[in-house]
């Protein structure tokens, strides 16, 4: 890419993923983050759209903050498939030239991101968890130029161990994933509009798509985890048999059950209700964290939790360090007693 071109990119674009026509929650919370940038940078903020019949979904994106939508309708995007998305996304930000573009870490966008990133010349950061305007290099170094108003991307790295703050310079856009409920949506907004483009950049059927057999839908009674207001969470401490225990108390006060990564690698729950770094990041009122140590990876999903609850036998575990409430005991005789307590005062 040509240097002296940089100028030309502008505004800030998020990929408003849908599935089946429907927006997916992790489009307005990319919009949300997306306002905060643009703010920063004196510009707007647009949403694109793929998909196919999808342009009646252009008003709820103008709702949750999108200035303008551009959408690329075509039959060949009925479903996502990797080839037909990654022409129309990379062919969109060809055309309109974006300064930034936000695409979510979700089993599409970490499929879709890294294609699009490699096909436009550009770098991407996967599942950021802070993005921000600022400085680069953070701290001026002297005889190489500090550039303003790049976009800085902060993930963990290394495990969780540390965490880096990478940039992109001298390629545009400056794209990044950023995973499901780690950004907050701004309040609807039914008033709002938005400038809506139809874009279409043509699409021709080639070796590289993929021919969709059949759709097979896996039926989930599961709450997403993501959605609840009370969570009592399990660890390796709890074992197996001990989710009965949590379920009852999650029943009593009308949370959901969630876990860490040990119980899934055990095979005690499963995955959709794993909280982490490799799992999911939440953000409930209250967060029960029980026989959980509190690795920085399990934290990193739950930090944001209003009130985080710790009961431990360990009393050096590191939850404690996250906790606002910690209990140092043996989680069989705590938790029966605070469920005998609940279940009283409900009467």
């Amino acid at each position: 890419m040509n240097k002296m071109g940089l100028e030309e990119y502008k505004g800030v674009y998020v990929y408003a993923q849908q599935v089946d026509n429907q927006l997916e929650k992790i489009a307005f919370e990319l919009l949300g983050k997306a306002n905060d940038l643009a703010a920063d940078l004196d510009t707007d903020v647009t949403a694109v759209l793929v998909g196919s019949d999808v342009k009646g979904l252009a008003d709820e994106l103008a709702a949750y903050g999108a200035d303008k939508v551009i959408v690329v309708d075509d039959p060949e995007l009925k479903e996502y498939r990797t080839e037909p998305y990654t022409h129309a996304l990379a062919s969109v930000i060809n055309e309109y030239k974006p300064e930034i573009m936000l695409v979510g870490a979700t089993a599409i966008g970490r499929d879709l991101g890294p294609r699009v990133s490699a096909r436009v010349a550009t770098g991407l950061t996967a599942d950021c968890t802070v993005l921000e305007i600022g400085d680069f290099p953070l701290v001026a170094i002297p005889g190489r130029e500090q550039k303003h108003n790049q976009l800085l991307m902060t993930r963990p790295a290394f495990g969780g161990n540390t965490i880096a703050t990478i940039a992109c310079p001298d390629n545009r856009p400056q794209m990044a994933t950023v995973r499901p409920g780690v950004m907050q949506a701004m309040e609807k907004d039914d008033s709002k509009k938005a400038e809506v483009i139809e874009f279409n950049p043509g699409f021709t059927p080639n070796n590289k798509y993929v021919e969709i057999m059949k759709v097979v839908k896996s039926v989930v009674d599961a709450v997403d985890i993501m959605d609840a207001k009370i969570l009592v969470s399990g660890g390796r401490g709890v074992g197996e048999d001990g989710f009965a225990t949590l379920k009852e108390l999650a029943e009593v006060l009308g949370g959901e059950v969630s876990c860490s990564r040990a119980v899934v690698d055990n095979g005690w729950q499963p995955r959709d209700i794993q909280v982490g770094q490799t799992g999911k990041t939440v953000r409930p009122n209250v967060y029960f964290a029980i026989g959980i140590s509190g690795a920085i990876q399990h934290v990193a999903g739950m930090e944001e939790s209003d009130i985080i609850v710790a009961i431990n036998k360990d009393e050096t575990a590191p939850i404690f360090d996250v906790a606002d409430y910690g209990i140092v005991g043996d989680w069989k005789k705590i938790v029966p007693g605070l469920i005998d307590q609940l279940k009283a005062v409900e009467k």
